[in-house]
């Protein structure tokens, strides 16, 4: 993975010392709640608050609801006007009725998707810890071995059910590829879940026993028909949308006739190949992108060899 190209994934920047052994310190969240150097970070169904300037919003412990789920997040590793280095932070999961109390109005929630990329490095690091957090304990208040209601231990890092089965956080990896065929044009599909003239690139979810290689070659092929080659690695960032870790991928059609490519029918209804010029020409007219906070966005101007002057 090139510097450059790292610095294009923004959910994937931070600056943060995760500080996981400070997760287990006995009696860590009344000691996290009782020290007012801690910032606190209330997350509503995955959305949080921005101050004017843009930056994260942090609310007092004494606005919070004492039974809401804390999630530590980790410590500053470097100095800032709202918290100098070493500064704890964690967030709080609230209700509708505790963010209602805390900001009434509604629209002042704001979801990560939408302003990700006007986030510092700091702030990205940690929206994007507490949302794939809190969307993990969304699922996970009945334990999978038992049936029985969990409790969060350890900070928010770990559910536990009555017998003391524990259950961690997930992760589900999945592969992203910008194609290119023998004119170094790019292929975009159209999902069924969009609209029909947004295109993003090819992606799906890695399989159990599957490596990540193996997975860009089955879900191209799946997706498109186009058989590929030589997959190359170029980064990976979170996707906290529910619990994805995004891993981007080049890879190359297999030497053949290129308007082979079909849709699968099912996930995909169109697939098309792009020249660079033909991009620039349909891009945010005829042809939608994927948004700014996306490897697939990232990915599709590295092939372009720049910015795409859109949204």
């Amino acid at each position: 993975m090139t510097v450059e190209f790292a610095a294009r994934l923004p959910l994937a920047r931070n600056e943060l010392d995760r500080d996981a052994e400070h997760r287990t310190t006995p009696d860590v969240e009344r000691t996290l709640r009782e020290d007012p150097a801690t910032r606190f970070l209330p997350v509503h169904r995955g959305a949080m608050l921005r101050r004017p300037d843009g930056t994260l919003r942090f609310v007092d412990a004494a606005v919070l609801p004492a039974d809401g789920t804390l999630l530590y997040l980790g410590r500053a590793v470097t100095d800032a006007e709202d918290a100098p280095a070493g500064t704890r932070f964690a967030a709080v999961l609230v209700d509708d009725a505790a963010a209602a109390r805390i900001e009434p109005d509604a629209d002042a929630w704001e979801n990560l998707r939408m302003f990700g990329t006007e986030l510092s490095a700091r702030d990205q690091g940690l929206a994007v810890e507490a949302v794939a957090m809190a969307n993990w304990h969304a699922v996970h208040g009945f334990s999978p071995r038992t049936g029985l209601a969990t409790e969060s231990v350890s900070a928010g890092w770990v559910r536990r059910d009555p017998e003391g089965h524990q259950h961690f956080p997930r992760t589900d990896a999945a592969i992203i590829v910008a194609v290119t065929d023998r004119e170094d044009r790019i292929l975009l599909g159209s999902n069924a879940a969009w609209d029909a003239n947004r295109y993003s690139l090819l992606a799906g979810f890695v399989e159990p026993g599957e490596s990540l290689e193996d997975a860009v070659r089955r879900e191209v092929l799946e997706e498109s028909g186009v058989a590929v080659e030589e997959p190359e690695y170029l980064g990976s960032q979170p996707w906290p949308f529910p619990a994805s870790l995004m891993v981007g991928f080049r890879a190359r059609a297999v030497d053949g006739d290129p308007t082979s490519a079909r849709p699968d029918g099912v996930e995909i209804l169109d697939v098309r190949w792009f020249s660079r010029e033909e991009l620039r020409a349909q891009a945010g007219d005829t042809v939608l992108l994927p948004g700014r906070t996306s490897i697939a966005r990232a990915l599709i101007e590295e092939w372009y060899g720049g910015p795409l002057d859109l949204p």
